[in-house]
């Protein structure tokens, strides 16, 4: 393990050495600093002011250099430009391999300049970070938001990459404009897609798309999926990546995403009906419906721990559970046994292998796709809450083929133990197990400088951006030479997994959980919406389960329009905390228009107080996940007890105990079981407005 002050040094382009980030001095004052405040108690607004200060001139240094090698390049451009005119009007003199490889040096060049950047992105992170831990309160957050939105922010003139990308459009086109002298003319501007690109020009664009990374959309969905983003890896690690990834294999991941998504909500519109077969009351639908939820509390764990070892394994014997799951579950109706129905979603809840679905994604899709494979992971996971319910209203059927009812309380059980038949096969015989890395391989890691960047200028509010500048005194040499073999030898021990969900939980900073609070509200309030729904409308509007199963699918279809909104509009006008805000106040609002004051209860308040609820969720849900992907521990990004089986795992105790509340409260009568189940909701949701008021107003 690496200490990054080291790292940094090693790997200094030396003619550059006086424009990297002075991680030295930075630390130093950092610890100066915070002593300070120990023994004086100095002023926080001071110390904003000092650390701002130095910044701002860094970061000046920084841009300036930055638009002085682009001047180099864009010189030499037009230097070869001029040269390129010459060659096509004479045979004699600078032949065309002399001028592609002197456009392909310019290329080179720039990869250097990109590392440039990117070396001094993480160096600037890993010194706020520091600097937020230090003294409790959100710098980043404040330094961010002052810098990249104003008119002249030299941040976006870094972070927009105007200048880059003109050098590497011009190296593009003029390598492809060589071509023409062997008879295979190809113009980039014609045809975009153009693959027979120069090594060159392939490694640059690796390089931008690490800083600029992808659209707002597929950046929204991918930190919607909590896919704990990786330290930037090494070369060396990303070629093992490589590796590792195959097409299908990662189509199989997200198939198996969208299918549990699908069994999770096929059963919503009759488990009503179905608990009444059986002898039960409607509202043990709750139960059925949640057991499931029980059940996934205890597989997160160990399919999360199964896939350090193996990927096809796990998601074999995930598919065979819920093959077997639904099996039972439909054979509860022949068999008139409330006790198999319950063991068959048990079963199901068994079989949810969603830690092995991030986990492959994270640890074997490259880079430069893991942000459409997260994004894919989140489209799989809505389209299958929207078909589940939908799938229900082609249900409506009755018939028996030896001694075994077929009707619509069974057949979502016997379409899905179908389905999860032929996905088996499908996985036994497409999947490749990817190789695994060795135990005792230890990899440093830093953050990815692309994300941060974007996040940093597009949205306004986080932890990224860039600094330089040079250490001026012997004594601070000689202080970060001390402070660079304490990083090393701690260095292992802060990068080290955790091993418990003890541990993990002692790594939770108050904002963390705060923000874990807010996951759970909004999935207990979605929750209750959803499992209660056909109970609730059969008893106020007498709706059918083909009227239930449209509207629940329609709850589902609009949740990829609202990211869709939120990651390419909203997210550029609001900071992220504001969002945050607005979303909880939306759904406390839309909990509050649900309750049944006024008589009759009517279908048009019902519809768009759940609307309001659901939409505002699926927005809360999307933007605390952001925000939650970005201030989880860095230990908590790999390995068993992650950050996205913490969120895992606090979203489906919500599920269960939504699911709990609704069963005991039919005990109460149909007649009250909608007030008495949205008042746990509104308690929560107002706690949550309050903690998240509470925590960033002390931030600042």
């Amino acid at each position: 393990m690496v200490a990054f002050g080291k790292k940094l040094r090693e790997n200094q382009i030396q003619e550059w050495q006086g424009y990297y980030i002075n991680y030295k001095l930075l630390k130093k004052m950092v610890k100066r600093h915070a002593r300070q405040i120990e023994v004086e108690r100095q002023d926080h607004h001071h110390i904003l002011k000092d650390f701002s200060r130095l910044l701002d001139k860094q970061i000046e240094k920084i841009v300036l250099f930055l638009l002085e090698q682009q001047g180099l390049l864009a010189r030499r451009l037009f230097t070869l430009g001029e040269w390129h005119d010459v060659l096509l009007q004479q045979t004699e003199g600078l032949s065309i391999s002399e001028l592609q490889e002197a456009y392909r040096e310019v290329g080179r060049d720039l990869l250097r300049l990109l590392y440039f950047v990117e070396m001094n992105a993480v160096g600037l992170r890993k010194i706020l970070k520091k600097i937020d831990k230090r003294f409790g309160y959100k710098f980043t957050d404040y330094y961010v938001k002052t810098r990249a939105n104003h008119p002249y922010s030299e941040l976006r003139q870094v972070f927009k990459h105007v200048g880059i990308g003109a050098v590497v459009g011009a190296v593009s086109r003029n390598l492809a404009d060589l071509k023409e002298h062997h008879g295979d003319f190809v113009s980039i501007y014609d045809q975009p897609a153009f693959s027979d690109q120069d090594p060159v020009i392939d490694s640059i664009k690796a390089a931008v798309n690490r800083l600029s990374n992808s659209t707002d959309f597929l950046h929204y969905l991918s930190k919607h999926a909590l896919i704990m983003r990786e330290e930037l890896p090494d070369p060396s690690e990303d070629d093992d990546v490589e590796q590792r990834y195959h097409s299908m294999s990662l189509l199989l991941n997200l198939a198996n995403t969208f299918l549990y998504m699908v069994n999770t909500y096929i059963v919503v519109p009759t488990a009503d009906d179905y608990s009444l077969s059986l002898g039960a009351a409607a509202t043990v639908c709750g139960v059925v419906i949640g057991s499931m939820a029980v059940a996934q509390m205890f597989s997160s764990v160990y399919f999360s721990a199964w896939s350090n070892r193996s990927y096809l394994r796990p998601l074999l014997f995930s598919s065979f559970v819920l093959l077997v799951g639904n099996i039972l579950y439909a054979l509860a109706y022949d068999l008139n046994s409330l006790s198999v129905l319950l063991i068959g979603r048990l079963f199901c809840g068994l079989g949810s292998a969603r830690a092995v679905n991030r986990r492959y994604i994270s640890d074997c899709v490259p880079l430069k796709l893991r942000m459409q494979a997260s994004a894919g992971f989140v489209t799989a996971s809505a389209l299958g809450m929207a078909c589940g319910p939908a799938l229900a209203c082609l249900f409506q059927t009755h018939f028996k083929v030896y001694m075994i009812t077929f009707n619509e309380e069974t057949l979502p059980g016997w379409v899905m133990a179908l389905a999860w038949l032929i996905y088996l096969l499908w996985l036994w015989l497409s999947f490749r197990e990817p190789p695994h890395e060795p135990k005792n391989k230890t990899v440093f890691h830093e953050p990815n400088a692309a994300v941060l960047v974007n996040d940093a200028v597009e949205c306004g509010s986080t932890q990224q951006l860039l600094l330089n500048s040079r250490v001026n005194s012997q004594e601070g040499c000689e202080d970060e030479v001390q402070e660079c073999d304490d990083d090393e030898e701690h260095s292992h021990e802060k990068h080290k997994p955790v091993n418990s969900i003890l541990s993990a939980y002692r790594l939770l900073t108050p904002s963390v959980k705060v923000q874990l609070l807010i996951y759970f509200m909004l999935k207990y309030a979605m929750e209750i919406l959803l499992a209660e729904s056909s109970v609730v409308t059969a008893h106020y509007f007498i709706w059918s389960t083909n009227s239930v199963a449209i509207f629940l699918a329609c709850l589902g279809l609009t949740v990829l329009p609202v990211n869709i909104v939120v990651g390419n509009y909203i997210s550029n006008i609001f900071e992220e905390r504001q969002i945050l805000l607005a979303s909880e106040i939306m759904v406390c609002i839309g909990i509050l228009l649900s309750f049944h004051i006024f008589i009759p209860y009517s279908v048009p308040q019902y519809v768009c107080s759940a609307l309001v609820t659901f939409v505002s969720a699926e927005v809360l849900e999307g933007v605390n996940l952001s925000l939650l992907s970005r201030v989880m521990s860095s230990r908590l990004s790999r390995g068993t007890y992650n950050g996205g089986l913490l969120s895992t795992e606090a979203g489906t105790l919500a599920r269960v105990i939504a699911d709990g509340t609704i069963t005991l409260s039919g005990y109460l009568g149909e007649n009250r079981l909608l007030n008495v189940t949205l008042v746990p909701s509104l308690f929560i949701c107002i706690s949550s407005i309050a903690a998240t008021f509470f925590t960033y107003n002390s931030l600042y």
